[in-house]
């Protein structure tokens, strides 16, 4: 896998993924899926997915509690539910079979590219700050970066930047780590009987661990956006 190149197109000066947006588009169709079959035929007493749906949100909506004030967080429900959905979902892509075509690597995680996840944190990140002007005005969000003290400021800057570069750092450091193992004990198993008994029970182990680092990457992710979020909006912060 790490010996694939990326399908780029160029347009208007601009180059594009192709991998990158068809990954983008299926992890969101299977979001939307989800979503739409789980709230299709609601019931007072759940079943099924509807009731993983209400698990989901009961989920979220601990962690928000958890962060702040349900009065300043419930507005970031449903943006909670859909990041925690989404990178769950977009995590595990490409832990059970990635596909190359003439050498170039077209299905995988997309949360394995970091173009992906710090695109993603630097939407939390910018939101963070739209709703902190929202909420509380202009004047009193430029107040926040010279706080406690005016020599703060540049602190206050650069620890913005170091959120956005972390949040999505750790997100395809993990994601990225994982399939790149992954790519060499499927290698492994190509070399014969003997790689084939070598490889099969670490890749088995391996995926289990996986899916297992991808959904805490996904509570992680959800969890340090109500963090940012709260940080911005909350009158305790």
């Amino acid at each position: 896998m790490m010996h694939h190149e990326a399908p780029l197109i160029d347009i208007f000066g601009l180059t594009f993924n192709l991998a990158n947006m068809l990954m983008i588009t299926v992890a969101s169709a299977i979001v939307l899926i989800i979503a739409v079959l789980s709230t299709r035929r609601l019931a007072m007493k759940p079943t099924g997915i509807q009731n993983f749906m209400e698990w989901i949100m009961d989920f979220v909506k601990g962690i928000i509690n958890s962060t702040m004030d349900w009065k300043d967080g419930g507005r970031f429900h449903v943006l909670g539910i859909t990041l925690l959905m989404y990178v769950f979902v977009a995590n595990m892509l490409g832990l059970p079979f990635s596909v190359s075509y003439n050498g170039e690597l077209w299905w995988k995680s997309p949360t394995a590219d970091p173009v992906i996840t710090l695109t993603l944190a630097v939407m939390v990140v910018g939101l963070s700050h739209y709703y902190a002007v929202k909420l509380k005005g202009t004047a009193e969000y430029g107040k926040e970066f010279f706080k406690p003290f005016w020599f703060m400021f540049p602190i206050k800057i650069i620890e913005e930047f170091a959120n956005t570069l972390t949040l999505g750092l750790r997100l395809y450091g993990n994601i990225y780590a994982g399939e790149i193992l992954l790519g060499l004990l499927a290698a492994s198993l190509a070399t014969g009987v003997g790689g084939h008994l070598a490889a099969a029970l670490p890749m088995l182990v391996w995926q289990g661990f996986s899916v297992f680092v991808g959904a805490i990457q996904a509570f992680i992710f959800t969890m340090l956006t109500m963090v940012y979020l709260s940080h911005k909006v909350s009158n305790d912060h």
